[in-house]
C-alpha cells in the first residue's frame, strides 16, 4: 500500500506502538487531524483500535509486538516504504509490594518496556533508513529518569524505564550513520488508565491529548534538533 498523498506530496509515515488507548491513541488522532500523517497504528487489542475512525489515513494492525511473530507482523505492514518516525509507546505496569516480586515479573516489564522497543526499531532499520532521517521516540518515564521522585512498589517499571532510556542513547549511536536519530520522552503524571490503576485518586495535571499532541509534534520535528537525548516531560510525577 503506498502511503496517502496529500497535494501531490506523499505525507509522512508514522508508526505508533500501544495505539488503542491513552497517550499512544491520542498521538494517532494528532498525527492524523492536526499533522496530516498517515499512521500504521498497533495494538494488541483489536477493538480499541476500531474505536479509532480516522478513515484510510490509519493502517490498523493487531498484533502482539511482545512476540516474534508480531514483530514480524508490523514489518510486514511497513513494507518497502519509508518510515519517517517510530513511536515506541507500548508498554505495561506492575506494582508489587517490596518483597513480592517474582522473576517472571520483572521479566515481563524489561521484555514489553525496554526490549521490545529495542527490537522493533532494529527490524524496522531499513524502513527508517529510507526515510532518513527519521526518528526513533521511546515513550519513557519520569520513574526510569535519574534524581527524580521514585514510589513504592514501583521498582520494576522504574528500572525497565530507566534501561529504555540508555537504551535510546545507545540507538542513537547504532544507527547515526544510517540518519535514523532516537529520543526518550520520560512522561510526567499523564490522566490514562496505567495512572489511575498506578496511583488510585491521584488526579494527574496532563490529560491523554495534549500529551498526545506534544508527542505528536516531537516525533516529526524532534531529531531536527535533538539525538540520543532523554528527556523529562511532565509538570508533575504523583
Amino acid at each position: 500500500m503506498e502511503s496517502p498523498t496529500d497535494g501531490g506530496e506523499a505525507r509522512p509515515l508514522v508508526l505508533v506502538t500501544g495505539a488503542g488507548r491513552g497517550v499512544g491513541r491520542a498521538t494517532v488522532e494528532a498525527l492524523v487531524k492536526v499533522h496530516r500523517a498517515a499512521v500504521i497504528a498497533v495494538s494488541r487489542d483489536g477493538s480499541a483500535l476500531a474505536g479509532l475512525d480516522l478513515g484510510q489515513d490509519v493502517e490498523e494492525v493487531v498484533t502482539d509486538i511482545s512476540t516474534p511473530e508480531g514483530i514480524d507482523r508490523v514489518v510486514e505492514a511497513v513494507g518497502h516504504r519509508p518510515l519517517h518516525a517510530l513511536v515506541n509507546n507500548a508498554g505495561t505496569l506492575l506494582k508489587r509490594s517490596f518483597g513480592q516480586w517474582t522473576a517472571a515479573d520483572l521479566a515481563v516489564l524489561s521484555h514489553l518496556n525496554a526490549h521490545t522497543p529495542l527490537l522493533l526499531t532494529q527490524a524496522l532499520r531499513e524502513a527508517l533508513a529510507l526515510a532518513a532521517p527519521s526518528h526513533v521516540v521511546n515513550i519513557g518515564s519520569m520513574g526510569g529518569f535519574t534524581g527524580t521522585a521514585k514510589f513504592p512498589g514501583m521498582v520494576g517499571y522504574s528500572s525497565s524505564k530507566a534501561a529504555l532510556a540508555s537504551i535510546t542513547e545507545c540507538l542513537a549511536e547504532e544507527l547515526q550513520a544510517e540518519g535514523i536519530r532516537a529520543n526518550c520522552l520520560c512522561l510526567g503524571a499523564v490522566d490514562t488508565e496505567m495512572l489511575r490503576a498506578a496511583f488510585p485518586g491521584y488526579t494527574a495535571p496532563v490529560s491523554a491529548t495534549e500529551m498526545g499532541g506534544y508527542v505528536a509534534r516531537f516525533s516529526l520535528e524532534g531529531h531536527k534538533l535533538l539525538n540520543g537525548k532523554v528527556l523529562p516531560l511532565g509538570l508533575s510525577t504523583p
